[in-house]
């Protein structure tokens, strides 16, 4: 992951997060994928996807593979993980700034649950939320997308 100027240690070891940026970026992409799905237009899609002209693809069932794996990728994180992921979430949706870090954390922590995933997949742009979040702290996902998009 790219640092922008100021870690002149030129090493994570001070990264305020638990969390590798690395996953905060998976989570992005795949976020932006399940926040590009439109409304379900045919609850009962062919069973051929020429039936539809691939169309059921890009809309949003109950059963998305996207918000599976999402969810099981989340859960399957540990507690400060996920603490930190809610916590960049609120600092990318202009709640707070790169200063409050620590704060918003704390605050994260003290409402943690095990409903992590269901919460920030509920939270419309997300992915460009947790983007945000990210690049405060000084991370940036340009290096994880080579390649990837």
């Amino acid at each position: 992951m790219a640092k922008q100027p100021g870690n002149d240690e030129g090493t994570d070891d001070a990264s305020p997060l638990t969390i590798s940026p690395e996953k905060v970026c998976f989570i992005i992409i795949k976020a932006k994928e399940f926040d590009a799905k439109d409304e379900l237009t045919d609850p009962d899609p062919g069973s051929n996807p020429s039936d539809d002209n691939d169309i059921a693809v890009l809309e949003d069932h109950g059963d998305d593979p996207v918000v599976e794996e999402l969810t099981s990728f989340i859960n399957a994180l540990s507690e400060d993980e996920q603490i930190d992921l809610v916590a960049l979430a609120w600092l990318g949706r202009d709640d707070y700034d790169a200063g409050d870090w620590e704060s918003v954390r704390e605050e994260a922590a003290g409402k943690h649950n095990d409903r992590t995933a269901a919460y920030l997949l509920g939270m419309p742009l997300i992915g460009d939320f947790l983007e945000e979040g990210l690049s405060l702290l000084g991370y940036s996902c340009e290096e994880f997308e080579t390649g990837r998009l």
